[in-house]
């Protein structure tokens, strides 16, 4: 029989085999924090891997210029970026333009979030705090009591407190202001919440990438129908929203993103608090964090939407090129080459050279055939059709009539125009133009004539009859501008 303290024990065991424990238990847990919370951001979730090597790379030179040399691992960026995925932390994948990227799994993301709570303002008991608890309460019992007499009575009461409210308001004219100490409370317990969210999204995308691993694995195997395995897929895919508490929340975060209305409130919101001055006392990071929370939101939504489609990717090149019997060959020969390394690897010395294979093994084939085949084709090909230039009925002068700008006469006109001002309205010159030059394709080299002279943008709006060549007319809009008649360059 186990005893509580055994039970405990055992329990805490588990616990710390978990990479999120494992990594902060670790004697190097420092550098691992830091440095992945500096190769790693909110703007850059991915890294290439080559990139990755470097700036870890860069990141232990500068610690061991600074004197920690002794704390620091032993071996180069590569071997301690391969340790780490190794370890769970880091997790290393191929994007669809053949870049192998890093990105940090939900344990490291987990990891580098309590590093940032224990280093950071301590979460204090606030009434803010309190009254999350108390609302999630509130919350949970009205969800969880089917009484109707009960949820109307709650809803009249809450009718009332909120009449009561709208009474006094419109009578004083006034709000009752909340001293800077609670908003800045306020404030932290919002943070305190965000936080979470990178962890919450960076498993729902993991969770999908398991599902993703195993039903490619019953597929290879070949064990059972694809479309059952299939079948099973879209099961699994259909619910993995509500089978884990991160997925409920990406539900929840999902159902905000997907209503315009909710995400203008919020930026509004989140507005109204930065103008506010109690936000000058929190520190600049904290201000950041507040600015970008929408933004935040949308990365982690990004990120489960790549996995989604990663998923997706991966399962229909599995169903579309499945070929049982070479899946079962190629996993036969990489179980035979890691049995070989296994055996080999122990009693192997560092630096022990191994012996090439100098030739191959020779196919088992009963009977090659003896004849060669005929290269020449069966029929010659059939003769290239006549292609008469002559026919055309479009004469040079009518393509020319279709083609680009013509800057000379476009630059003539805009001196003629002009005369002896030095500036000129481009607006005004293209509609005093002849018709060859008025067409719509003259209204862009104008304009580009004009900002290679230098142009100025007026207040007004431009409206200008185009007229193409086939006599068809187009009016146009655009900012106003004016030019000079020549380059500055050339005075």
């Amino acid at each position: 029989m186990i005893t509580r303290a055994e039970g405990a024990y055992l329990g805490a065991v588990r616990a710390f085999q978990n990479p999120m424990l494992d990594l902060l238990h670790k004697r190097h847990a420092p550098l691992v924090v830091s440095v992945l919370s500096l190769v790693f951001t909110a703007d850059r979730p991915q890294v290439p891997v080559a990139d990755a090597h470097t700036e870890v790379g860069d990141a232990l030179d500068q610690l061991r210029a600074a004197g920690h040399g002794d704390d620091l691992p032993v071996g180069s960026a590569r071997d301690l970026c391969r340790q780490w995925a190794d370890a769970g932390w880091l997790a290393r994948q191929v994007l669809e333009d053949d870049v192998e990227v890093y990105s940090l799994s939900a344990h490291a993301v987990g990891a580098l979030e309590v590093a940032g709570r224990a280093g950071g303002t301590r979460a204090r008991v606030s009434q803010s705090r309190v009254r999350t608890l108390l609302d999630a309460v509130e919350r949970l019992a009205e969800d969880a009591d089917p009484d109707a007499m009960m949820r109307i009575a709650r809803l009249d009461a809450e009718i009332a407190r909120l009449r009561a409210e709208l009474d006094r308001v419109q009578r004083t004219g006034e709000v009752e202001q909340t001293d800077e100490e609670t908003l800045l409370e306020e404030a932290e317990n919002v943070l305190h919440l965000v936080r979470e969210l990178p962890a919450d999204f960076a498993r729902v995308a993991e969770s999908i990438k398991a599902m993703q691993r195993d039903v490619v694995q019953a597929l290879r195997q070949d064990e059972r129908p694809t479309g059952e395995v299939l079948r099973e897929y879209l099961e699994r895919g259909e619910h993995v929203m509500d089978a884990t508490p991160e997925g409920r929340a990406f539900a929840g975060a999902l159902r905000l993103i997907g209503d315009p209305q909710r995400l203008d409130a919020l930026a509004t919101q989140l507005s109204t608090v930065l103008r506010h001055r109690f936000t000058r006392r929190l520190p600049h990071q904290q201000r950041a964090e507040l600015r970008d929370i929408g933004r935040r939101i949308e990365q982690g939504l990004d990120q489960v939407f790549t996995a989604q489609r990663e998923a997706s990717f991966v399962i229909t090149a599995q169903v579309r090129n499945h070929d049982p019997l070479r899946d079962r060959q190629v996993d036969e020969l990489l179980r035979d080459v890691m049995t070989g390394l296994q055996t080999w690897v122990p009693g192997a010395r560092r630096g022990q050279a191994v012996d090439p294979l100098r030739r191959l093994p020779v196919a088992e084939v009963e009977h090659l055939r003896q004849t060669a085949g005929d290269l020449r084709p069966a029929e010659p090909p059939s003769p290239l059709a006549a292609w008469e230039d002559d026919d055309s009925d479009s004469s040079a002068a009518e393509a020319l009539a279709w083609g680009g700008p013509h800057y000379a006469d476009l630059g003539s006109h805009l001196a003629a125009f002009a005369g002896a001002s030095g500036t000129v309205d481009v607006g005004q010159a293209f509609n005093a133009a002849p018709e060859a030059l008025r067409r719509p394709v003259d209204l862009l080299g104008l304009l580009e004539i004009a900002h290679q002279r230098g142009m100025t943008e007026t207040d007004e709006v431009a409206y200008v009859d185009a007229v193409r060549p086939d006599g068809t007319r187009r009016r146009f809009a655009f900012g106003g501008v004016t030019t000079l008649t020549k380059d500055e360059d050339d005075d």
